[in-house]
């Protein structure tokens, strides 16, 4: 299977996973089964879901709709959902996929990710779902001392079953990277992570590479996503991604829109991208990234912004230091 472009990345099992997909985090419940469908009819094939989007039973009506009509067969989809980090407990995992599954319409996800290596006291369905990081509404966020290890074996058995094609991991550090690979039979597949030219991570997309997982860049242009939750810097020193002039230098070079050269700024470097948009004419432009390349000194010069800046913190929102140094 290819994406439309002709273009997807094989995992370590052969089996292959579309290079750029549509990002479903911050899509509305009302909006999504309508986006979903939409961006099929457009070309798209994969789609980057999780629980705690609370979107999933939405984006399985949209599957559905262009399925009944023959624009596509589940063959010809990459569905990846997440683990929500209430669920890490050995007997919780396969459950929380067996949700995702039922909300999706489906039997099986193409991709099964662990959303972050951050392990939180269980949230029973019945009490709220999706769950999100308190354990009470409003409350504190609560830890549960959950070791990696045990959640990874969980989806191994999730995979063994056939219920996930792919097992992955998303926002791990390179050194627990390390450490899952040395207990994991079988290895992950993908690393989802927050990747933009504010933050470049040549370190932890090497290791990854190196190691056969293959990368998803979340978050291509940089603070846009953020700005609308309060999670971007402001001021007038602070120059938005998807404005800066570098970005508009090149992207009038090769008479395509700026972020289409931030897309392709990711895949030259050997990512996929989940980008998001509900204008038509952007959701076809992203989608087209594949009839021109940067150059050495383009790529260079995006690369150049780099300012280490990571706008998906935990420890900004749960008091969860993952990136401490």
């Amino acid at each position: 299977m290819t994406s439309p472009a002709g273009s997807a990345i094989t995992l370590r099992n052969g089996l292959k996973m579309p290079t750029v997909g549509l990002g479903m985090w911050k899509v509305s419940r009302a909006a999504a089964s309508d986006q979903v469908y939409e961006a099929i009819k457009a070309g798209y094939r994969l789609f980057d879901c999780a629980c705690d989007y609370g979107n999933e039973s939405e984006v399985g009506s949209g599957i559905a709709r262009a399925m009944s009509e023959g624009l596509v067969t589940r063959s010809d989809l990459f569905i990846t959902s997440k683990l929500w980090c209430t669920y890490h407990r050995r007997e919780h995992v396969e459950p929380a996929l067996h949700r995702t599954l039922q909300d999706l319409g489906l039997d099986y996800v193409d991709l099964y990710l662990v959303h972050f290596p951050i392990a939180l006291k269980h949230v029973p369905m019945d009490q709220r779902y999706p769950p999100e990081w308190s354990y009470e509404v409003g409350g504190p966020v609560i830890p549960d001392n959950v070791p990696y290890q045990e959640t990874w074996q969980a989806m191994e058995g999730v995979f063994d079953k056939g219920l996930a094609k792919n097992i992955g991991i998303s926002n791990m550090p390179g050194a627990l990277i390390y450490d899952v690979l040395t207990y994991a039979r079988i290895k992950p597949a993908v690393l989802q992570i927050e990747v933009h030219p504010y933050l470049v991570r040549e370190q932890l997309v090497s290791l990854a590479h190196s190691e056969g997982i293959a990368v998803t860049a979340y978050s291509s242009f940089g603070d846009t996503s953020y700005q609308e939750i309060n999670m971007a810097p402001t001021g007038p020193e602070f120059k938005p991604l998807l404005k800066h002039e570098v970005v508009a230098d090149i992207a009038a070079k090769h008479a395509k829109a700026p972020a289409q050269v931030l897309l392709r700024w990711a895949v030259e470097r050997g990512c996929a991208v989940i980008p998001k948009s509900s204008n038509p004419t952007r959701l076809r432009e992203n989608l087209d990234l594949f009839d021109f390349a940067l150059s050495t000194d383009d790529v260079q010069r995006i690369s150049a912004l780099d300012r280490n800046l990571r706008l998906n913190d935990p420890a900004k929102y749960a008091k969860r230091a993952i990136w401490a140094s």
